[in-house]
């Protein structure tokens, strides 16, 4: 009898970790973006100063827990990011810009632009609740979804971004890059 009640522990145990559960937010395994299937690769909190900020979701074609393979290679990328807090934008905006200068120290001018103009305007604040998406679709560009909605060419803007979640210098922290990787 003990035994059928740790099997069942177990199973509820691996489904509530398996759905794409964190601090509240949950996440589906799997979503389709432009027919084609993504998976949950993995998820993580931001936080700062012991404040909870935001849970942020790193969707993939196929998972892995290779970083640098995912910014070299040219396919679909989705991150999802759910507010758990209110926070302004030129706190926001700051975030994006050192993000960028520690991932990319020498960007091209265009690219730079993209992050001040686009991206900062595009993720003009945040309330408790607020769901961001950025989704890179090879040959079209990043589309983000914030407080508008923008969409921006080319494949360095879509590496830039990601490099600020699981680049080398990762703006949330190395735990946040490591959790999105599924580690």
């Amino acid at each position: 009898m003990k035994s059928i009640y740790l099997l069942t522990f177990s199973f509820l145990f691996s489904t509530v970790v398996c759905a794409g559960e964190l601090a509240g937010v949950r996440m589906p395994d799997k979503i389709t973006l432009d027919g084609k299937e993504l998976y949950l690769n993995g998820m993580a909190l931001r936080t700062k100063f012991f404040f909870k900020v935001y849970v942020g979701g790193l969707y993939l074609p196929y998972k892995t827990n290779d970083a640098k393979e995912i910014l070299e290679k040219d396919d679909y990328r989705h991150f999802k990011m759910h507010w758990l807090r209110s926070v302004d934008k030129d706190k926001i905006c700051e975030a994006w810009i050192s993000c960028l200068e520690a991932n990319y120290p020498n960007p091209s001018l265009q690219l730079y632009d993209a992050f001040q103009n686009d991206l900062c305007d595009a993720t003009a604040g945040s309330k408790t609740g607020d769901v961001f998406e950025f989704t890179y679709i090879p040959n079209k560009g990043t589309t983000i979804k914030g407080t508008k909605k923008v969409t921006i060419e080319g494949k360095e803007f879509a590496d830039a971004l990601f490099a600020c979640w699981i680049g080398e210098n990762p703006g949330p922290g190395e735990e946040f890059k490591q959790s999105l990787l599924g580690k």
